[in-house]
């Protein structure tokens, strides 16, 4: 009796599972179905070549854009390149729809086969579409015939940039995009989550090294051409530029050339080899440093704030090796000037004792005159003391040693250089710094 009864129950529990999977299979068939009878419906009579409202009213297309990626940001090619979602929004009455989804998620295929706006990006210099491993697009239809349309690009856009504040400097860069043929009268582009929350750019999207992104700003305008006028959709992304980099390459090794070329006026004048090699090695470094700074810069015609720090501190480099030429120049006017001097007192000493000489003893005979008077020279020579070993080794000044020691314009030097350098500094950085760049782009893009 037991065997029989579990033998009906097992036979029962088969029979209750294979209708329900049935049932299930069938039901997602007929949803299947359905989904299929709607499509057909859909796209039966569609011309995808007419705007929705064809003939009659302005279709809106609601645009945002999800940021994932941006940069990296040419300063030579004055362009930056940016990844993102670019999602439109618009409505189609020919799309209405009723069934048991309130929306159908399609995929890329359906987007060749209703009408799309025919968007571009007006200062784009290169876009791209990704296609791995498949067309990177999302396609949504709602039942009142609201249309969801996003893909994935990588923009590459013009930046024109003003550099004279370089490397303190900041800037907006444009994204415009629109419609390519439809007017404004025709087509109309909004900002779907409103002028501030429709752009989003994550911290953590962000791939720049040289500048931070500060914000965006969003704003539309008609653009008007020969053909018509055009609803523009215009986003600013502002970049501010990092300062660490220029300040470790470039600014301190130019200030540490200019300190090292100042060590010069605690030399004394009579070292002129080492002189002249320090004043035209220091020249030459900053000429090196000021062609490198240049490298990472388009060629502007106009002097870049960077420019003026490097030809001030060139100056000052090049004001210490020609103050080092006047120190030796005026030192050679100096003794050049007590050697004449000398000669001529030398000169009358020499006529004076042998006037003497031929007065006291006519009867001496010339070679003993002449044997006295050099005498009377070596004399003179020999109580001036040994040559010092600077002028024994072939300086440039004369042989006399009251000239050796701290020069004057030395002493004045020593204090001048290093204030004016000093007061150059503390108005450069100020002026420079105290300044908000970011300021005069957002002026820039209040003003166009």
């Amino acid at each position: 009796m037991l065997p029989r009864m579990a033998i009906l129950i097992l036979t029962f529990v088969t029979f209750f599972c294979w209708i329900t999977l049935g049932s299930v299979r069938g039901s997602e068939k007929i949803y299947s179905d359905n989904i299929t009878l709607i499509l057909d419906r859909l796209l039966d009579g569609y011309d995808n070549r007419l705007r929705p409202g064809s003939g009659g009213g302005v279709t809106e297309v609601k645009t945002d854009i999800f940021v994932t990626s941006f940069g990296p940001v040419s300063d030579v090619e004055m362009e930056y390149t940016m990844d993102m979602f670019f999602r439109q929004m618009w409505v189609d009455q020919r799309l209405k729809f009723e069934g048991p989804s309130e929306i159908l998620r399609l995929n890329n295929r359906m987007v060749d086969k209703i009408w799309t706006p025919d968007s571009f990006f007006r200062n784009s210099k290169k876009s791209i579409s990704h296609n791995m491993t498949t067309p990177n697009k999302l396609f949504r239809i709602m039942q009142n015939g609201t249309v969801f349309y996003t893909m994935r690009l990588t923009i590459t856009s013009e930046c024109p940039m003003k550099l004279m504040n370089f490397p303190m400097d900041g800037h907006a860069c444009p994204l415009r995009f629109g419609s390519y043929a439809y007017t404004s009268s025709e087509i109309i582009f909004t900002w779907r989550k409103g002028p501030i929350a429709s752009v989003d750019c994550p911290k953590e999207s962000m791939s720049l090294l040289q500048y931070d992104l500060v914000g965006q700003t969003l704003s539309s305008e008609i653009f008007k051409s020969n053909t018509g006028h055009y609803s523009v959709m215009v986003v600013h992304f502002h970049l501010q530029r990092k300062l660490g980099y220029y300040l470790i390459q470039t600014y301190i090794p130019l200030i540490m050339v200019v300190v090292l070329s100042q060590v010069s006026f605690w030399i004394n004048k009579e070292s002129v080899p080492a002189r002249t090699v320090a004043g035209i090695t220091t020249v030459l470094t900053m000429t090196t440093l000021s062609i490198s700074a240049r490298e990472s810069l388009p060629k502007v015609a106009y002097a870049t704030a960077m420019d003026w720090f490097i030809a001030v501190c060139f100056a000052f480099v090049a004001s210490a090796l020609v103050e080092f030429a006047a120190v030796n120049y005026l030192a050679t006017l100096q003794a050049n000037r007590r050697k004449k001097k000398k000669a001529r007192q030398d000169k009358l000493e020499v006529l004076a004792t042998g006037s003497d000489d031929d007065n006291a003893s006519s009867a001496s005979s010339p070679q003993d005159g002449l044997k006295r008077r050099n005498h009377s020279v070596c004399r003179s020579e020999a109580e001036e003391g040994p040559l010092p070993i600077f002028l024994q080794q072939g300086s440039a000044f004369p042989q006399i040693p009251q000239l050796a020691g701290t020069s004057p314009i030395d002493k004045y030097s020593r204090i001048l250089f290093p204030l004016a350098f000093a007061l150059f500094n503390l108005v450069y950085w100020y002026m420079y710094l105290a300044y908000d760049n970011m300021e005069s782009a957002r002026d820039v893009v209040l003003k166009n």
